[in-house]
């Protein structure tokens, strides 16, 4: 089974591409304005967030549901072989062009990955098997290569094979399709939503409180602000980790093992990801 842990951020080895190369607007989840390629005024020379221990409180909410999936420290590390944008100005650009098409092929590569653990996906786990290998090829590519990747297509590709997947992991199950669903500020309280196709619905503020939502497929579900307080996530598919830290949750939300509870939540220790951001470089 492929590991996982080369598609979570660590950001002690990563050169704060994600400080730098997206832009940002204010807004509620971020409290100023950025443009792309400029780096960020609370990041340090160090390449750590001056503000990280706060940034909910001071509006940088969108930066603590961020997930590069391992993108940061493979472009840092790998593509560009230890070389920072301060130190090598020139090489800056490319980088943080490169930077965005690494983090959607390592996107793919976990949901590939998430995909081949699931039991009922055997039938189809020499294809899905054969796509990750073929996306963890084009990673390894240097950035002229990699500049050339059309991400669109191969997401196209990955979201069609998994769909079937889904549709294999909730067969038996009594869901329905809510595929792209508006169900923002919805009332889904105890809702029984096993096995429900809710990939691409947009949960924005929804009451999921004591909701089962065993083997519901939440690929791409936007879960900001959704109130997941008692719910069971415990066996949903495809749960991201930064789907789980812009939700509402508690010590009563049951999560899948290999998620972190968020460090906002009630009752919540030290997230991973935290660690690692205060940890020195390799």
């Amino acid at each position: 089974m492929p590991d996982q842990r080369e598609l979570r951020a660590d950001c002690a080895n990563c050169f704060a591409l994600c400080c730098v190369a997206p832009a940002f607007a204010a807004s509620v989840d971020f409290a100023i304005d950025k443009g792309a390629g400029r780096p960020c005024p609370n990041l340090r020379a160090d390449f750590r967030c001056g503000i990280h221990a706060d940034l909910r409180d001071k509006g940088f909410r969108g930066c603590t549901v961020y997930d590069c999936f391992g993108a940061g420290q493979k472009v840092s590390r790998h593509t560009f072989g230890g070389r920072d944008w301060r130190a090598d100005p020139g090489s800056a650009r490319r980088m943080f062009a490169v930077f965005p098409i690494m983090r959607d092929l390592h996107e793919l590569l976990w949901y590939l990955t998430e995909a081949l653990a699931l039991p009922s996906t055997r039938p189809l786990a020499d294809r899905i098997d054969g796509k990750r290998r073929e996306i963890e090829r084009l990673t390894e590519g240097d950035p002229d290569a990699l500049l050339k990747v059309d991400v669109a297509a191969w997401r196209h590709e990955v979201n069609t094979l998994l769909s079937h997947v889904g549709e294999l992991a909730r067969a038996g199950t009594p869901g329905h399709d809510h595929r792209g669903a508006d169900l923002m500020g919805r009332d889904l309280r105890r809702r029984d939503l096993r096995g429900a196709n809710l990939r691409g619905a947009l949960l924005i503020g929804a009451d999921l409180r004591n909701a089962d939502l065993d083997r519901a497929d939440l690929t791409g579900a936007d879960l900001r602000d959704a109130d997941v307080r008692g719910a069971d996530l415990s066996t949903s598919l495809f749960l991201t980790q930064a789907q789980l830290d812009a939700a509402r949750g508690d010590t009563r939300t049951h999560l899948p093992t290999a998620r972190v509870r968020p460090a906002h939540w009630p009752g919540a220790g030290p997230r991973l990801s935290d660690r690692h951001r205060i940890s020195e470089p390799e």
